[in-house]
């Protein structure tokens, strides 16, 4: 069975992740994505690759490495709502366009990279709540966390 993994490899995944992030980190349009994350993105770039290439049928390496493959803990300090999904979803397809994905990468991948997006969403809205309330003064909500 052909997999989005057998069509792009562990070398083709990897530079999947590098074309997502370097778009993520030089498109304006991602500025609020790109915000959660920290400064340096060499170890969020190998986690996201260790997970996809598991993900996409190859080897489990994230789950060997960190013994989950569980997306939401991960996001949970993040306020994900339908705007951030959307955005990760436009920058991942920005990437599979940047590495040439083919046609038939791109139907295998649609529905599950929504799925997958969505699962992380975390909120209803991408609206804040916080920021509507003119009552409350002040806040400890993080909106950039460092991944060290």
């Amino acid at each position: 069975m052909k997999t989005p993994f057998s069509i792009l490899g562990e070398d083709g995944v990897r530079a999947l992740v590098s074309a997502f992030y370097d778009i993520m980190d030089s498109n304006p349009e991602f500025t609020e994505l790109r915000h959660m994350h920290a400064a340096d993105l060499t170890r969020v770039k190998d986690r996201l690759s260790e997970y996809l290439i598991g993900w996409l049928g190859g080897p489990p390496i994230y789950l060997e490495k960190y013994g989950t493959v569980c997306m939401t803990e991960p996001h949970a300090n993040f306020a994900i709502g339908p705007r951030e999904r959307d955005q990760w979803l436009a920058c991942f397809k920005q990437a599979l366009a940047a590495v040439d994905a083919s046609e038939e990468l791109l139907e295998m991948l649609d529905g599950p990279m929504f799925r997958l997006a969505d699962a992380v969403r975390n909120r209803e809205t991408s609206e804040n709540p916080i920021a509507a309330n003119p009552d409350i003064i002040a806040t400890s909500h993080r909106s950039r966390v460092s991944h060290g």
